[in-house]
C-alpha cells in the first residue's frame, strides 16, 4: 500500500479549512484516511497550522511521499528538518543531543519570525484604523464647516426677512397714517 501525506478539504465555500492526512493513494481526496495529522487553516494571517511532528515524522520516514502544498507544510513545521537530523543522527554524522539542540533553535527562531509578523499586523491593523479615523474627523469637521456656512448664511437672509418684514410694516403703519391724514384734510373741503 503507497501511503500519501495530502490536504483534505473542509469547510463552507470561500471559507475552507484542510485536514492533513496520512491517507492511501488509491482513496479519494476527502474520503477515507489512515491518519489524521493536523489542520490548515489559511484563512488567517499568518495561517494557522495545527501539526503532530512525531506522527508526521513517522509516517515520512516510513516511506509516505506529501504532495506539494503539504511538502510546503511539512518544511513551514521543521518536520523536514528533523527527518534530516535524524538521518545525520543514524549515520553518526552528530549525536541526538545536538540534533535536538539544532531543532530547538531552529523552532525558536521561526516562532519568533511568526510573532513578529503577527506584531507588524497588529501595528499595521491599528496605523490602518488610526488613519481612517483621522480622515473621518477631516470630513465631519469639513461637514460641520460647511454647515455652519449654511447656518449663517440662513440666519443673515432669515435677519434680512426680518428686517425687511419690520420696515414692511414700519411702512404699513406710516402708509394708514398719512392715508387718514389725507381723507381728514380732504373731508373738511368738502364741507
Amino acid at each position: 500500500m503507497s501511503v500519501k501525506i495530502r490536504l483534505s478539504r473542509h469547510g463552507k465555500k470561500n471559507y475552507a479549512f484542510f485536514h492533513i492526512l496520512a491517507t492511501d493513494v488509491r482513496a479519494p481526496r476527502d474520503s477515507r484516511f489512515i491518519e489524521l495529522l493536523g489542520s490548515y487553516d489559511p484563512n488567517t494571517n499568518p495561517a494557522s497550522i495545527v501539526l503532530n511532528v512525531d506522527r508526521a515524522l513517522y509516517w515520512l520516514q516510513n516511506g509516505a511521499q506529501p504532495t506539494i502544498t503539504a511538502r510546503r507544510i511539512l518544511s513551514y513545521k521543521g518536520v523536514l528538518l528533523k527527518k534530516h537530523l535524524a538521518e545525520g543522527v543514524a549515520k553518526g554524522a552528530l549525536t541526538q543531543e545536538q540534533a535536538d539542540a539544532k531543532f530547538a533553535a531552529w523552532v525558536a527562531e521561526k516562532e519568533a519570525k511568526v510573532e513578529k509578523k503577527r506584531e507588524n499586523l497588529k501595528v499595521s491593523k491599528a496605523d490602518a484604523k488610526k488613519a481612517a479615523v483621522e480622515a473621518e474627523g477631516k470630513v465631519n469637521a469639513a461637514r460641520a464647516e460647511e454647515l455652519a456656512k449654511k447656518k449663517a448664511e440662513a440666519e443673515k437672509a432669515a435677519e434680512e426677512a426680518r428686517k425687511a418684514a419690520e420696515a414692511e410694516a414700519a411702512a404699513a403703519t406710516e402708509a394708514p397714517a398719512e392715508e387718514a391724514a389725507a381723507p381728514a384734510e380732504e373731508a373738511p373741503k368738502a364741507e
